[in-house]
């Protein structure tokens, strides 16, 4: 029987087969990780380059297409997220490593869209992704020890709003509203296509361009519930490396000290 495993396998929480099947859940983190890509090649470079040499109509166009593309991320790594919160066997082992990444990534993430070595307009995403898994954290822990299911229901929506609070405070890319996309993907988890159209959904109210995310239903649909290749790593590294050579590139443009948006 197949069982959810942590992100960095990419195992299914499902015991079966999903949809069409065929799509590992390491092709699903690179689906994810390519699309992030197009997104920040979007936001991080060609957005320095409409600022500073003119707005483009073709440039702008590839603009608005490949941070459409780039919508099919986050909630991917959300899906992943939960994924792996149901198997991990150290919860608080998986935070720190979440905790060690945001901290890592940090200073690239500010390079990459401010131009500064440390700005706190707005921080990365693992520190959403860290505050979406110790909600996780919180709701199974209610759900173990308050047996009214009133009073749970209660003090689950008081730790929602406490977390969304915390990642809005905090300024963390999708704020508040990226911890309640990680939230309603969990409670939709026995329902994978229904999961990542729920987190879809609350992107959506967030801001109407993150409509494009329901793509994302479609390599979930695909996912048969297999491990695929060893890509332990891959996100964590990934991330803060590809922002520094975005960074990089527009510093090497001359860019490297306008801010994108």
């Amino acid at each position: 029987m197949n069982t959810a495993q942590d992100c960095e396998t990419g195992q299914s929480f499902s015991s079966k087969k999903l949809g069409f099947g065929g799509i590992s859940g390491s092709t699903l983190k690179l689906v994810g990780i390519v699309t992030m890509l197009v997104d920040h090649i979007a936001a991080a470079f060609l957005s320095r380059v409409l600022s500073t040499q003119g707005n483009s109509p073709q440039l702008f166009n590839a603009y608005v297409c490949m941070r459409g593309i780039g919508r099919l991320g986050f909630p991917i790594f959300c899906f992943l997220l939960v994924e792996g919160f149901a198997k991990t066997k150290n919860k608080v082992k998986y935070a720190l490593r979440l905790g060690a990444f945001a901290l890592i990534s940090e200073i690239p993430f500010d390079l990459a869209f401010q131009g500064k070595i440390l700005e706190w307009k707005n921080q990365n995403v693992f520190f959403t992704l860290l505050l979406g898994l110790l909600l996780m954290m919180a709701l199974e822990i209610t759900a173990q020890r308050v047996h009214s299911r009133l009073l749970g229901a209660l003090l689950g929506l008081g730790e929602l709003v406490a977390f969304m609070a915390a990642a809005d405070f905090l300024k963390t890319d999708y704020a508040g509203m990226g911890v309640w996309t990680i939230a309603v993907m969990y409670r939709l988890r026995a329902f994978p296509v229904w999961e990542m159209a729920g987190g879809c959904a609350v992107l959506t109210v967030m801001n109407l361009s993150e409509i494009y995310a329901f793509f994302a239903l479609f390599p979930v649909a695909a996912y048969n519930g297999k491990r695929g290749w060893k890509l332990k790593y891959v996100f964590y590294l990934f991330y803060p490396v590809h922002l520094l050579l975005l960074w990089l590139a527009a510093w090497l443009a001359g860019m490297g000290n306008v801010p994108a948006f």
